[in-house]
């Protein structure tokens, strides 16, 4: 019976593993990468916080739009396939399914912010 059990920690340990990593045309990108980003106004790049309403007012980086992951489907169409677009949440979790769901959907260029806010908050203390 414990085989039973182990064989189920590892198939989830699997799904949670397959969840964070990028899909296919997604890139990771580190807190310095977006810094650098950000500084170039015109380059057409979206930005996108995955994060619930409350968690965005809590605190979030300039620059980005708040569209929760549960929302992003239905939401679309307020982004444009032909621009860049960069996605974060609190850890990545998040936006690695967003970002997944992106490039599923003809986003051509779609970057994730690794380790999200959270490390965006950690390399700015550096």
């Amino acid at each position: 019976m414990n085989w039973v059990w182990l064989v189920l920690v590892v198939i989830a340990a699997g799904y949670f593993v397959y969840r964070m990593l990028p899909a296919k045309g997604v890139k990771s990108i580190q807190p310095d990468e977006l810094r650098e980003m950000l500084r170039d106004k015109k380059s057409g790049v979206q930005y996108v916080d995955v994060r619930e309403p409350g968690e965005f007012r809590q605190g979030h980086i300039d620059g980005f739009r708040n569209i929760p992951l549960g929302q992003l489907k239905s939401r679309l169409g307020e982004l444009d396939k032909a621009k860049p677009v960069v996605v974060m949440c609190h850890s990545g979790m998040r936006s690695a399914q967003a970002a997944r769901l992106l490039a599923k959907q003809g986003f051509a260029d779609v970057r994730n912010l690794s380790g999200g806010i959270a490390a965006w908050n950690a390399h700015r203390g550096r």
